[in-house]
């Protein structure tokens, strides 16, 4: 099998569980700066193609949202892929150093918190959606 056409595969795939979830895919800087410039609670899902990703990340960012509470706004930007708009969301998540799978927690385009991989990988998805649904509690209106 052609490696290229593998990992076109796999991305394709990656980016389909996070849209199909009902998160906006951003994949230009400008896309980015639209979306953190709306008002209101935003969460960010930084994708990418590792393991913790697509056993972890994803999963839980599908199932978090199910929640009495939830950001208004639901994006991804994907590490690796889409370098510049990530580039971009990242400009926004303060002295959080690059990580990748995260998620980004911003009120009015200002970073509030973040999962960073080091609180996803080796963690349930479970969990996850545990760690993501305490930060809606705490910024969240209820819908």
């Amino acid at each position: 099998m052609d490696f290229d056409l593998f990992m076109k595969d796999v991305v394709d795939a990656a980016r389909s569980d996070v849209k199909e979830a009902g998160y906006e895919e951003l994949t230009t800087p400008e896309a980015v700066d639209e979306a953190m410039n709306r008002d209101g609670s935003t969460l960010v899902m930084v994708n990418s193609t590792c393991g913790c990703a697509g056993g972890v990340a994803r999963p839980a960012a599908a199932n978090a949202i199910h929640y009495d509470k939830r950001p208004d706004h639901l994006v991804t930007v994907f590490a690796g892929q889409d370098k510049e708009a990530t580039d971009k969301a990242r400009e926004y998540f303060g002295d959080y150093p690059p990580s990748s799978p995260s998620f980004a927690f911003l009120k009015d385009g200002n970073i509030v918190t973040m999962l960073e991989r080091s609180e996803i990988e080796g963690f349930s998805a479970v969990d996850v959606v545990g760690k993501l649904q305490r930060v809606f509690d705490d910024h969240c209106e209820e819908i």
